[in-house]
């Protein structure tokens, strides 16, 4: 048997589809290098350290709403900071503080005349004070009695309390009037919250014959008939400025 030798046109187009399988392959590789590196790379729309997140995130509000109408930081329109709620402490049936003097626990309301703070406010006030709190309620808002009738001893305690946090009489005098003259006593005042409860009743009380009284204390609240079809009279800074007080 002969042997015969491979033309050389044949040992062309071998040599040929040899480099172009080595041209593919190495195309291949080439490219699965740079996807890799493109991969592994800060994106093209951000240089390096630059920080893609949000540049103005929203910033969750920590307010609490129910302090609305407690912020020490507010004032009075005379510029003096007021506290946050009535001195001496509102809602304070515990320790020394007797329920019968007038004292009353945290949610009462103008319904529960089981408690003195309560059944002992003037008639009239307390009719009024009711009619609020029903309408309020169809508004969303629950009116609470904080504090209302006091007798002369708890309210002579508040008075010291009073003395005792801001340093003199004279500067008590304008949050704690004394037994003798304060409307509570005589149960013809009523401190209500909570804030809601205060703003509602400043846009809407002057119908039902209730007026805030003192501009340093929205919570304080007297009955005043003719607010019903005049408006409520203009306030006072304080108790010092009423002539009530003078006695």
């Amino acid at each position: 048997m002969s042997y015969s030798r491979p033309t050389r046109s044949a040992a062309r187009h071998t040599r040929s589809t040899i480099l172009a399988g080595m041209v593919v392959g190495g195309a291949v590789v080439i490219g699965a290098l740079v996807y890799h590196s493109l991969e592994s790379s800060p994106s093209s729309g951000a240089s390096p350290g630059t920080d893609t997140a949000d540049p103005d995130p929203a910033v969750p509000d920590t307010a609490d709403p129910d302090t609305a109408g407690s912020d020490t930081s507010s004032t009075a329109a005379d510029g003096d900071r007021r506290p946050p709620h009535p001195p001496g402490g509102d809602q304070g049936a515990h320790g020394d503080r007797d329920v019968a003097d007038g004292a009353v626990p945290d949610g009462v309301t103008a319904f529960d005349d089981e408690y003195p703070g309560v059944a002992n406010l003037n008639a009239d006030l307390l009719a009024a004070l009711r009619r609020a709190a029903a309408d309020a309620a169809d508004d969303g808002v629950e009116i609470f009695v904080n504090s209302g009738w006091r007798s002369p001893a708890y309210q002579e305690q508040l008075l010291q309390e009073a003395v005792s946090t801001y340093g003199s009489e004279s500067e008590a005098a304008r949050w704690v009037a004394t037994a003798d003259t304060s409307a509570h006593v005589s149960g013809d005042a009523v401190d209500v919250g909570r804030s809601d409860a205060t703003e509602w009743l400043s846009e809407h009380g002057a119908a039902y014959g209730l007026c805030q009284i003192y501009r340093n204390e929205p919570w304080h609240y007297e009955l005043r008939p003719e607010a019903i079809d005049d408006g409520c009279p203009r306030m006072y800074a304080d108790p010092t400025q009423d002539p009530r007080m003078q006695r």
